[in-house]
């Protein structure tokens, strides 16, 4: 018998020296006192060298870790530059063509505008070994021999680290870098149009790459860049851009040290993957401590990183829900990130529910297990969502969704009366409120013209609406009658949906580069819209190839676009219309061929002007021609749904700012708790097994027991 007690006892120690609330956890090395943030990555970042990164999963690591000279303020709204590793906001000087100086107020034309960016001391690179030196002052590690590249196989390998305080010459290194066509920066050819050389400068380097020489950026200077002192560089741009101060929130224009250039361009390093776009280097509130793509990716706070404090001002809501709380404190308020690796939709999603991610987004698939609609058509949480303490944040985004026709057209482009009517008529037609319900589960508003909600110009209310489109009744925009859109079609000489001269019935085109199920139910619905004015919607679907050639040519008559801001200034979105940058004429983003003269007078005026109320007043001009003319369907604004557990704090979506996670902060106790309240383990199996072992073993010791007896018996 005691043989079986030594079984059932072995069973019950193993079991109770098991963590039962840790048997499910992802995380093997939780720590329960540290301020960690949990999150994901779908896709390995391609790229995490600041001069070639440009899509959105990678600018969640580089911009945390690179500082640009500005940032935006976390708070404010509409979204607001302020420095941050500059001293102040760059100050800007006009020259003419003769490199005279000239008065904010000199009505002379303006041939050039220089922009002078002072930076902070004392600001130092994170711990890295291209600073590393000996004791005569020598590079340890920028030449490396064979047989030492040997024993490195990752940067950690490496014994010595070191930092070095940022300088101006570290942003003009990285302006250079641009240019190099080694590195193929996609935004060289933008870059070029505007910065003084650097056109010629990419050619300069590209001449010496051919002729089979190394490129060394120090020998070599931009005509428009210049180091003026230590902490003092300039950027002189042609004419006036002053939209050269958001890229100058980008990591495009965040400083490389030369240091880093050197010791990353060492064929050694390079064949074991250790280079730039591997293990960044900056001087920001995180470094990238594992970078691991198949497991998980860490950021860890940066021991170097300089003074920089939470913001002590805000809109004025911000005061009433906590997020001034932090105010003046040092950043960041974190100690590290987690990001891992999930491939599916559902398993993040029963982790975040879980408590083992922090923040999740809304997808199709959860939306009505978290999302109920109020009466008044807002989102509020699901009962199983409250019961949880999970919050909502929603934000519409800087995003517009757009129907464009061909402005080149016969039948549906031009200037005339009868396109426009047709086109409004149109424009009324289409319910996008009935679109967002259906096909977006109610995220998104609908668009009154080209700027969303967020970008200075954006009127809400009354004074931005579409009032050809609109009627405003009793505070709400509503959308005039089918009857009343049916009598334009008619003055536009399309009767009952067929020409007044020819009695054809009117066919329209609609090209697209979509296909597949979900796509056929769009468009189900959008012949439909076109049904209630007895207009027939013929659908085209190419390849997206296909339907890229159609709009460089001019082939698509009606069709389906978006644009998303690359920064918050209303000339990002209404340059989409400015005539000379017509898709045909030029190869442009004006993919309706657009073209009003008056509009693109009024465009060159606004876009260099500042945020002020003459911009604005010149902005609503520019937004009733394009509401008369209607070269759009305007179509929506996305609104995006996040959800975070009760322990993180100083949510507030920024849409524009790439470096928001250093001024999160949670509670790493009650998410602790919380967890092992919500993954309770469930014993009753094990202990079932227990019985289960007896109930089988009993009966052979039962037997044994007998037949041991009777031996001794005999």
């Amino acid at each position: 018998m005691r043989y079986l007690w030594y079984v059932i006892a072995s069973i019950t120690l193993c079991l109770s020296g098991c963590e039962f609330n840790a048997m499910n956890s992802p995380y093997s090395e939780q720590n329960q006192n540290e301020a960690i943030l949990y999150s994901s990555f779908t896709l390995r970042p391609k790229h995490l060298d600041p001069a070639r990164s440009y899509s959105s999963n990678e600018v969640t690591f580089t911009g945390q870790i690179y500082e640009p000279p500005l940032q935006y303020h976390y708070l404010k709204r509409p979204y607001t530059l302020e420095p941050l590793t500059a001293e102040t906001m760059p100050t800007v000087s006009f020259y003419t063509d003769q490199n005279e100086l000239l008065d904010a107020d000199d009505p002379r034309a303006v041939a050039y505008s220089v922009y002078q960016i002072n930076i902070k001391k004392g600001i130092r690179y994170q711990p890295h070994p291209a600073f590393a030196k000996d004791d005569d002052g020598n590079y340890l590690y920028h030449y490396l021999t064979n047989e030492e590249a040997d024993k490195i196989s990752i940067l950690a390998d490496f014994e010595r680290q070191a930092t070095r305080e940022l300088i101006a010459q570290d942003y003009v290194y990285q302006i250079k870098r641009l240019a190099n066509p080694e590195i193929h920066s996609p935004i060289l050819g933008l870059m070029s149009d505007y910065i003084v050389g650097l056109g010629d400068y990419a050619t300069q380097l590209q001449n010496i790459k051919q002729a089979g020489q190394e490129i060394d950026l120090k020998q070599y200077e931009i005509e428009g860049v210049t180091v003026i002192d230590r902490y003092t560089y300039q950027i002189k741009v042609y004419g006036k851009y002053p939209q050269l101060r958001y890229w100058l929130a980008m990591p495009f224009f965040a400083p490389i040290p030369w240091e880093a250039d050197v010791f990353y361009k060492q064929a050694q390093l390079a064949q074991k993957n250790i280079t730039l776009d591997w293990y960044p280097v900056g001087t920001g509130p995180f470094l990238l401590s594992k970078n691991d793509p198949n497991s998980q990716m860490v950021l860890e706070k940066n021991p170097n990183y300089h003074d920089d404090f939470y913001p002590q001002q805000g809109e004025k809501e911000d005061e009433l829900t906590g997020l001034l709380n932090d105010a003046g404190k040092q950043l960041p308020l974190i100690d590290k990130v987690v990001f891992t690796l999930e491939k599916e939709n559902t398993s993040y999603w029963n982790k975040f529910l879980q408590g083992y991610y922090d923040v999740s987004g809304v997808s199709s698939d959860s939306f009505e297990q978290a999302i109920d609609m109020a009466s008044s058509g807002d989102f509020e949480l699901s009962d199983t969502m409250l019961d949880k303490g999970i919050k909502l944040k929603t934000a519409i985004g800087t995003s517009s969704y757009y129907i464009g026709f061909n402005m080149n057209d016969p039948i549906v482009g031009g200037l005339s009366e009868r396109a426009k009517k047709l086109r409004q008529a149109i424009s009324i037609a289409i319910d996008y409120e009935e679109f967002i319900s259906i096909f977006a589960n109610g995220r998104g508003i609908a668009a009154q013209g080209p700027i969303p909600p967020g970008i200075f110009g954006y009127q809400a209310g009354s004074e931005g609406i579409n009032s050809n489109v609109y009627d405003w009744t009793d505070g709400n925009a509503r959308r005039k009658s089918i009857v009343y859109a049916k009598q334009l079609i008619a003055q536009a000489g399309y009767p009952n949906g067929r020409d007044n001269k020819t009695g054809e019935p009117l066919v329209l085109y609609f090209d697209v580069p979509a296909s597949g199920p979900d796509a056929k139910s769009q468009f189900d619905w959008l012949r439909k819209q076109f049904q209630k004015l007895d207009i027939q919607l013929v659908i085209r679907s190419t390849d997206y190839n296909r339907f890229q050639d159609k709009m460089r040519t001019g082939q698509a008559q009606l069709f389906q676009w978006g644009w998303n801001a690359d920064y918050p200034d209303p000339e990002n979105f209404l340059f989409l219309l400015y005539g000379p940058n017509g898709k045909v004429i030029s190869g442009g983003e004006n993919a309706a061929n657009y073209n009003n003269a008056e509009f693109d007078q009024l465009f060159e005026q606004m876009r260099v002007m500042p945020n002020t109320q003459a911009r604005q007043q010149i902005i609503n001009q520019m937004h009733q021609l394009l509401i008369d003319d209607a070269p759009w369907v305007w179509g929506y604004h996305p609104k995006q749904l996040s959800l975070f557990h009760a322990w993180n704090y100083n949510i507030k979506p920024n849409l524009m700012a790439n470096n928001t996670l250093k001024y999160r902060r949670l509670d790493p106790q009650q998410r602790v708790n919380l967890q092992n309240q919500w993954n309770k383990p469930v014993i009753w199996p094990l202990a079932l097994m227990i019985v289960g072992i007896i109930v089988i073993l009993l009966p052979a010791w039962i037997m044994y027991r007998n037949k041991m007896n009777h031996r001794i018996r005999r």
